[in-house]
């Protein structure tokens, strides 16, 4: 049972605020939802009653990460100089499944 069944709200769309005045909830009159969670200001997750997601990180205003429900993933996070390492080698395909292609050579 959805929250506005369970009140017996007959007026849609009904709406949720927080004390911020930011909608944390909103409901349709066929039973559709959706929720919005919030930090600092930023939605950091939405969610529907149909199953579909997305979380977001925050830094200064802007994204730095994004993932949903449909696998698909933005990650603009800084990456250490061991990260880099990793991506390049995976880019050249001398990184694979975690197993480096690189044969050692003695000296």
């Amino acid at each position: 049972m959805t929250i506005a069944q369970q009140l017996k709200i007959k007026e849609f769309p009904f709406i949720i605020k927080d004390a911020d005045g930011k909608e944390i909830y909103r409901e349709w009159s066929d039973g559709v939802w959706s929720k919005r969670e919030w930090a600092g200001g930023e939605m950091i997750r939405y969610e529907n009653s149909n199953g579909y997601w997305v979380k977001w990180e925050w830094v200064y205003g802007e994204v730095i990460y994004r993932e949903n429900s449909n696998g698909v993933i933005n990650d603009y996070r800084p990456k250490t100089d061991i990260q880099k390492a990793i991506d390049l080698l995976t880019k050249e395909g001398l990184l694979v499944n975690g197993n480096t292609l690189i044969q050692r050579t003695k000296l």
